[in-house]
């Protein structure tokens, strides 16, 4: 019945959103690259030793422990306290293991080992419980607090050593991250007590889902304490995002506010750091070994030799930072590196004065410095490169200064240097150095070992090359500067590069560049790329000449205004395909480009296409805004819900879900009043207004501040959610008439009511104990019970219905002079009514509409209802309780609803009112809901209840 009622148009409508968001979920939780971290491994057995809290303190967090981490013979001696290292504090996130800290720990035990212990540290873990704090919120302020206390415990089991510390460095992997910030809003925290803090893929920003308000008065405290405080607060803080391969936190969220008076916070995606350079999900981030040997090696460097603790220079600290997770040189870090050189000893100085060099070492038996005449290359070059396979941490290119052929001092570039996976390279700009007289490339002498080092001088312009890039919103701008681009490509008459064709398929364009020259680097400048609703796919084609040997080329995705970088090494020859999405929007006073650099060999050449990457958009706009999908879902059922109201006013019938959700749902009646509020709250009067009004901030106006609102994504959500609005409502239907059948096979046939009771003798008291219920134990429990209880006065009218239809003769003449009957003993009957089988018809299309409203209210209360049968074994009731103000009103209205029928209502004085209410109530929830779900029950239960009243009206 429920397919009948939708036109085969309608139908393949609803297919074909299924399709598009098959396509978006895909990417988003398939298009990425396979898990290339390592494992990390314990080489002796993991040991969790618990430590004794203060009665008081364990009373109060019944939940709650603190262990140290050891294994072997550590874990042995550091049973007998007090502790002599340096602490380390790791918080778990949400549904997060106090055990996690094991792969961290036990990398620091080793490296600990590796110097004999004359450093070593002490890792602690908070175990909450696996508490499901992304989910409900009300217990982040329990946590801060307990970590507080936590802090102060570990800081007295190093009382009366020599090198105490008066601090702890904190590791908080997802929540975990956000409950170390908000140490600092504690009224009688010390911010000195945290010396360093690193967090590992928690979302910073806002929350992944607002499912309460105290999820999201936690993150306004958290964030505008650290917003306002910046210049008080001295703690240097590193963010680390997983990438792409991350679905549960996207890494956009966990970017640290930048704010130009604080700059000890540094926030960086795994992928682009240094001998990591791999994506990691929401879980391996705590065990990835790239990046816990990285983070390892930071923290060694951040030890302070006269305090034997971590330093509280803050500039070293972030130095560090910066040196082991933004951008490596291939060094070990030093504080003050010595920038001039001795280029003295028996070495072989060799002069080299071509443009282009390559020497290739193998069992060097002395050192050879290789020098470069700078001054005739300035006259036609603007750039040099170098590079080197050798990746050990020695010097390996200077300068000197006003020299002639050989100098005894140089200045030591290989500070500028960047190390990658395969090579260490240095791009130098001649005119930034116009001192010097000579490059010096320093081969040492070595045993057993190959290298290869090349260095080329090259014009800007030959090597940047400018590429436009399209997307699907724009399309008419995109062929305007696509136009001038060629133009500009072929005015250049570049023999690097030919101009790029246009693959016009539904508004999607492709760009291809051939790189015909023999160049070692490349730089390709993504022209109008800075959007995260952009999404292409790159793919380079190298076609190399007979080489006996593997070439290797490095292809690097660079976003200058975030750390986001991603690299691919690729084997030439080859075809290699590279994703190319932003997890940052690029803000509105940035004028950088995001490059494409490309790191090859000169016995290749290089063709690059980028396409416009339909599925990867979709993948963006479910990864940035499939979290306000149920406003939009709950807007279009409210909408169809009105047109129900509205045909039994007016018609005195009510139609099916479909039809009204059809007629009903339609973008141009919601949206155009969220973006002429928005436009009117660019106007100081009319925002003064609406403070004066105490209305809650625009949820557009929060996306917007977020670089998240572009073209047509309201648009885009409405249609999806109209899709998912009604595909519920079938499922919804499917089951009411699954269960009354099972309900038949299972009980005696039941007959329609003769006389319609709104309220039945045990409604009162059912209605009692159920507020009993949610007032001592969940909001969200007395709220699932009450939705069971309606759910089954459905399927008990439903199989009524069934067999008040099977028990009628087949004649349909027989059946309408029944029909009438029964109608004409209904109206003449007002104070008993008796209920036709049209009349349940119509009751069950309207009771279907208020199912699939209250399951996703259902859904929305789930996740404090999951915490709370969690800890069952440690609170009965739950505090605070998000659910509980709605489970007051919800459950009688619920009760009243279970027992209500059309005919009980159609002649109501309230149901004009009540059909007109549902309209602004679905631009209330996008207006409100989308980026604050937790607000979506208030809008639902206004309709409900005046429905309800309408039987007493």
């Amino acid at each position: 019945m429920f397919l009948h009622s939708v036109n085969l148009w309608n139908l393949a409508f609803y297919v074909f959103m299924v399709f598009l968001a098959t396509l978006g979920l895909w990417d988003v939780f398939f298009g990425f690259e396979e898990n290339k971290c390592s494992m990390s491994y314990m080489f002796e057995y993991p040991e969790y030793q618990k430590i004794e809290l203060p009665k008081k303190l364990a009373k109060r967090y019944p939940a709650y422990e603190l262990y140290l981490y050891g294994e072997g013979s550590y874990a042995e001696e550091h049973k007998i306290l007090p502790l002599t290292g340096i602490p380390v504090l790791f918080l778990p996130g949400n549904a997060g293991s106090y055990k996690q800290v094991r792969s961290i720990g036990s990398i620091a035990l080793r490296k600990a080992e590796d110097i004999d212990f004359k450093y070593h540290f002490d890792f602690f873990s908070v175990n909450f419980n696996e508490e499901l704090v992304a989910l409900y919120g009300g217990s982040l302020q329990k946590q801060t607090k307990f970590v507080h206390e936590c802090i102060k415990t570990i800081l007295k089991l190093y009382k009366g050593q020599e090198f105490a510390p008066k601090s702890v460095a904190i590791i908080g992997h997802s929540m975990g991250g956000l409950v170390a910030r908000a140490l600092l809003t504690l009224k009688n925290f010390k911010h000195d007590l945290i010396n360093l803090l690193i967090t590992q893929a928690t979302p910073h920003v806002a929350p992944v889902m607002p499912l309460d308000r105290f999820i999201t008065d936690f993150y306004t405290t958290v964030n505008n304490y650290w917003i306002l405080n910046a210049r008080h607060i001295n703690l240097t803080t590193l963010s680390v995002a997983g990438g792409f391969r991350d679905y549960q936190v996207r890494s956009g969220l966990t970017f640290l506010p930048k704010l130009s008076h604080h700059t000890s916070a540094l926030s960086v995606v795994s992928s682009a750091v240094p001998k990591t350079w791999v994506s990691t999900d929401h879980l391996s981030i705590v065990w990835c070994k790239q990046l816990q040997l990285t983070t390892v090696r930071a923290f060694f460097d951040l030890i302070d030799a006269d305090t034997k603790q971590i330093t509280q220079n803050s500039k070293k600290k972030l130095s560090v930072l910066y040196h082991h997770f933004i951008r490596h040189p291939s060094k070990h870090f030093e504080e003050n590196p010595a920038i001039i050189s001795d280029l003295t000893g028996t070495s072989m100085w060799v002069l080299v004065k071509v443009s282009k060099w390559t020497y290739v070492a193998y069992n060097e038996s002395e050192k050879i410095y290789f020098t470069f005449p700078l001054e005739n290359h300035r006259k036609i070059y603007t750039h040099v490169y170098c590079q080197s396979t050798m990746l050990d941490t020695n010097s390996w290119i200077f300068a000197c200064i006003n020299s002639t052929s050989m100098c005894l001092q140089g200045v030591d570039l290989s500070w500028k240097a960047e190390l990658l996976p395969t090579i260490k390279y240095l791009t130098l700009r001649l005119q930034d150095y116009p001192s010097l007289s000579h490059l010096v490339v320093y081969v040492p002498s070595v045993r057993g070992s190959k290298f290869v080092v090349d260095c080329e001088f090259f014009k800007k312009e030959k090597r940047y090359i400018q590429l436009p890039v399209t997307h699907l919103f724009s399309f008419e701008t995109e062929i305007h500067h696509i136009a001038q681009a060629g133009l500009r490509l072929l005015d250049s008459r570049n023999q690097h590069a030919l101009a790029s064709q246009n693959a016009g398929i539904t508004g999607l364009s492709s760009r291809k560049v051939v790189l015909n020259t023999n160049g070692l680097y490349y730089n390709l400048e993504l022209l109008n790329f800075g959007q995260i609703y952009q999404a292409f796919k790159i793919n380079v084609v190298s076609k190399c000449s007979a080489v006996k040997e593997e070439i290797t080329s490095i292809y690097r995705l660079h976003i200058p205004w975030s750390y986001e970088d991603s690299l691919t090494i690729a084997q030439a020859p080859s075809s290699t395909e590279i994703s190319l999405k932003l997890h940052i929007a690029q803000p509105e006073n940035n004028t950088h480009v995001a490059l494409f650099k490309m790191y090859t060999s000169s016995d290749c050449r290089y063709e690059v296409t980028v396409k416009t990457s339909f599925s990867q958009i979709l993948g963006q706009v479910v990864r940035f805004h499939g979290g306000a999908l149920p406003a939009y879902v709950v807007s279009n059922i409210l909408l169809a819900y009105r047109g129900q109201l509205y045909s039994l006013f007016s018609t005195g019938c009510c139609l099916e879900y479909a039809t009204m959700l059809d007629k009903e749902a339609k973008p141009y009646k919601v949206d155009p009043f969220v973006i002429i509020i928005k436009f009117l709250l660019g106007y100081k009067w009319f925002k003064e207004l609406w403070d004066v009004l105490l209305l809650p901030e625009l949820d557009a106006v929060i996306l917007t501040c977020q670089s998240m609102c572009f073209p047509l994504i309201s648009l885009i959500l409405f249609l999806f959610g109209t899709c998912t609005a009604y595909w519920s409502g079938l499922l919804s239907s499917a089951s009411v008439r699954l269960l009354s059948s099972l309900w038949l096979a299972l009980k005696r046939p039941s007959e329609l009511p003769k006389d319609i009771k709104m309220i039945s003798p045990d409604l009162p008291f059912l209605t009692i104990v159920l507020i009993i219920v949610s007032w001592t134990t969940c909001g969200a429990l007395a709220i699932l019970l009450s939705y069971l209880y309606y759910v089954f006065k459905v399927v008990h009218l439903q199989a009524s219905l069934t067999t008040f239809k099977n028990s009628q003769p087949v004649n349909p003449k027989h059946s309408r002079r029944s029909e009438k009957k029964s109608n004409h003993h209904k109206d003449s009957s007002i104070h008993h009514l008796r209920l036709s089988a049209n009349d349940a018809e119509d009751s069950l299309r309207m009771h279907s509409t208020v199912i699939n409203l209250l399951t996703w209210i259902v859904l929305l209360s789930m996740p404090s209802l999951i915490y709370w049968l969690k800890n069952l074994r440690y609170y009965f009731k739950l505090n605070p309780d998000p659910c509980k103000p709605l489970a007051f009103i919800l459950i009688p209205t619920m009760a009243i609803l279970g027992n209500t029928y059309t005919v009980s209502i159609k002649s109501s004085k309230l149901l004009k009112t009540t059909s007109q209410f549902p309209l602004p109530l679905a631009v209330g929830v996008i207006a409100f809901g989308s980026a604050h779900l937790y607000r979506l029950p208030c809008f639902v239960f206004i309709p409900l209840l005046l429905h309800a009243l309408c039987n007493f009206m």
